[in-house]
């Protein structure tokens, strides 16, 4: 016999489900709740009363436009003893007269999304539901209460750009808390083409997180025109749009794209893809973080080779179609920007689970659209390219071998000896810190170990195998000058060293070029051509310096501070040529970020922002711009400076903000002017209550 009459009221009791949840930073207002762990609702009876083991709910919970039992989209079930936590059930916990506390648990594999509950069919609310790395039974568990806190929770971090060489940390404001964010992250899924074919299949299949990876890594991109977020550009101007670099985080895209008709925001890279797919997997429940693989390998024809022509000018054929990036957030810069996301592979056998790499940066087709992954990270560095999704590609990614090809103007060919690696210091943020963690290890073998010779067995990488040690008699290295920064003239040098027991002469081209992240050679910054270079047996060395003039490069430099140096000799008596390659970046100078106030709750705060001019020309246009979590309103905060800024002068201002929720935030600052582009930088602060 029901116990629920026409008279009856309830209370969601949204503020503890959603703080007992870990949702209640989406706000007070409405039910978020996780699979696999009871909610309460309170039941206000008026007339009639609880009886238990003869009071009995006829409980519905139902998701998606067609729900239905045999896809798990629609659950039926009653009152038990207890709850039961394997699979959708209630109890009725500590009745007190005329008011009944109901305890609904969610199973731990039921899909994802939003959902209506209905009591005896005279109660009816919506709730969200989302996948719940707090409980043993969902497939996206972690026992670790640090690694919550910094794949799930933490609304900020760092992703790392830069080169292998010298790797560069820039905040990202994630936001997945922020309002309208998760209903964004809930229209991505709704907009995927697989829901709009099949809506009921769609909505069964976010019970299964690789699913919902799968349908992330392609709705981030927008290159299959299937509504995804962002639109991407690898060109040097963003007509119709704005520069990647000028974002700072995933909330004004995400909310751009949903308040324009989910048309595809302009314009992303790498990195910018991978957080944003972070912020939306973390939102949703989903463990991620964002991975950058500096040197990422784009293969093209799948033969984990990527191949370069250069001519005796050291300058390369562009027919090729094969790229190396330099960074891939791998959740892939080229950011493998991946993102990584936690879960557990049960398609797979045992010893595959923990991270997978997914790519949102649309490079090839997979199974017919642009997307990547989920691959487990465990897999690439075994070598088992048949597991699902995409090993191959990602394999590649991080071990493809680079090869670059004299072409002699006589037609003849030979191979150059350059010892430059793919997939070098693969980068992550270290949980609870700052600081980069190196996992390289976790993707790879140490090089020339008898475990990564066998997963190139594996692999079938045969021209890894055939690999032999270089012959050491000539050598070519780059060596930097010190003091290098944006604005300074300054000397690069080629070291040239004979080894062996005879004269040599040589041609010696060293040549400097602006450089994109992903590869993408722009304009000569310096160049040299030493047709007569004389070495002396045993050891006889020659130090060729390369001035490169802010004059030169100034107008040449694309936004990632990047200058690519090439230095080729070639043997004139044996026609061998070697080559070393080195990538500069060029510093931007500090933004200095001063915090005035004591920083509270609800206390108005001013970040007093200063940079000085480190060009020797006026920069005009300037203007500074903050934004973080908690901090800003979920919304970027912009002051524009009235007066040019002459060298060596400073700019300076205060912008006013008000932070809404206490504890450790990320405030990250942006200037942005005619000469100096977008410079990055970010200040801890930790709001008090």
């Amino acid at each position: 016999v029901s116990f629920l009459n026409e008279s009856v009221t309830w209370d969601l009791a949204c503020r503890f489900n959603n703080t007992d949840h870990h949702t209640e930073l989406n706000g007070m207002d409405r039910l978020i709740v996780r699979r696999g762990q009871a909610f309460t609702i309170n039941l206000y009876l008026n007339s009639g009363s609880y009886q238990p083991g003869y009071s009995q709910l006829h409980i519905t919970a139902e998701t998606g436009p067609q729900p239905e039992e045999q896809y798990g989209t629609r659950a039926v079930f009653g009152l038990s003893d207890e709850i039961d936590d394997t699979r959708w059930s209630a109890a009725v916990s500590s009745p007190t007269g005329d008011t009944v506390c109901l305890s609904v648990c969610a199973a731990p594999d039921a899909p994802i999304g939003r959902y209506v509950l209905t009591l005896d069919g005279r109660i009816q609310f919506d709730f969200i539901l989302l996948f719940n790395p707090w409980c043993p039974r969902d497939v996206v568990y972690i026992d670790s209460e640090e690694k919550l806190a910094e794949y799930v929770l933490a609304q900020d971090g760092i992703i790392f750009r830069g080169n292998a060489e010298y790797p560069v940390p820039i905040a990202w404001y994630f936001g997945q808390f922020e309002e309208g964010i998760l209903d964004a992250c809930l229209r991505i899924l709704d907009m995927n083409p697989k829901h709009s074919r099949n809506p009921g299949k769609d909505c069964s299949g976010r019970r299964n997180v690789i699913y919902v990876t799968r349908v992330l890594s392609a709705m981030i991109n927008s290159n299959d025109r299937d509504y995804g977020v962002l639109e991407g550009c690898w060109k040097d101007t963003f007509d119709g749009g704005v520069s990647p670099m000028s974002w700072r985080g995933s909330v004004q895209i995400l909310r751009t794209w949903s308040s324009t008709s989910c048309l595809p925001v302009r314009f992303g890279q790498c990195w910018v893809f991978a957080a944003v797919a972070c912020t939306v997997s973390r939102a949703l429940g989903i463990p991620c973080r964002v991975v950058t693989n500096f040197y990422s390998a784009h293969d093209t024809n799948s033969n984990l080779v990527i191949e370069r022509y250069l001519n005796e000018k050291g300058e390369i054929d562009s027919s090729t179609r094969d790229m190396i990036w330099y960074e891939e957030p791998l959740c892939k810069c080229h950011c493998i920007g991946h993102s990584t996301s936690w879960m557990t592979r049960p398609d797979l056998p045992p010893g595959f689970d923990g991270w997978q790499a997914s790519d949102p940066t649309p490079q090839e087709k997979s199974e017919g659209v642009f997307c990547c992954g989920p691959v487990p990270v465990r897999a690439i560095k075994e070598g088992e390219l048949t597991f699902k999704y995409d090993a191959p590609f990602v394999f590649a990614e991080v071990n493809a071998d680079l090869v670059h090809i004299l072409k002699y103007n006589d037609g003849s060919t030979r191979k150059i000896v350059n010892d430059q690696k793919v997939g070098q210091k693969i980068s992550t943020k270290s949980v609870g810190r700052d600081e980069r963690e190196d996992i390289t290890h976790l993707y790879k073998y140490p090089e020339g170990s008898a475990e990564e010779r066998q997963v190139f067995e594996k692999a079938n990488h045969q021209n890894k195998l055939q690999q032999q040690q270089a012959n050491p008699g000539l050598q070519i290295t780059i060596k930097l000058s010190t003091g290098i920064r944006k604005g300074c003239d300054f000397d690069v040098f080629a070291i040239v060293t004979n080894n062996t027991e005879e004269d040599k002469k040589c041609r010696l081209v060293f040549a400097s070029r602006a450089v994109s992240y992903n590869g993408v050679i722009g304009r000569e910054c310096g160049f040299k051509d030493l047709l007569n270079v004389a070495l002396a047996p045993g050891g006889g060395e020659r130090k060729v310096p390369l001035k490169l003039n802010y004059s030169k490069y100034c107008t040449n430099l694309t936004e990632d501070n990047l200058i690519r140096l090439g230095a080729l000799l070639i043997d004139y008596s044996t026609k061998e040529a070697m080559m070393a390659m080195r990538d500069i970046v060029l510093d931007d100078p500090e933004i200095k970020i001063r915090i005035l106030g004591e920083p509270k709750e609800k206390r108005k705060l001013a970040a007093e922002l200063t940079l000085q001019n480190p060009l020797p020309e006026t920069l005009q246009g300037c203007c500074f711009t903050i934004e973080g979590a908690n901090l800003t309103g979920g919304s970027s905060i912009t002051e524009k400076l009235e007066s040019p800024i002459e060298p060596g002068q400073e700019a300076k201002v205060k912008i006013y903000f008000t932070p809404t929720q206490s504890g450790l935030r990320k405030l990250v600052v942006d200037f942005d002017s005619n000469k100096l582009g977008h410079v990055r930088g970010y200040k801890n602060v930790i709001i008090g209550k």
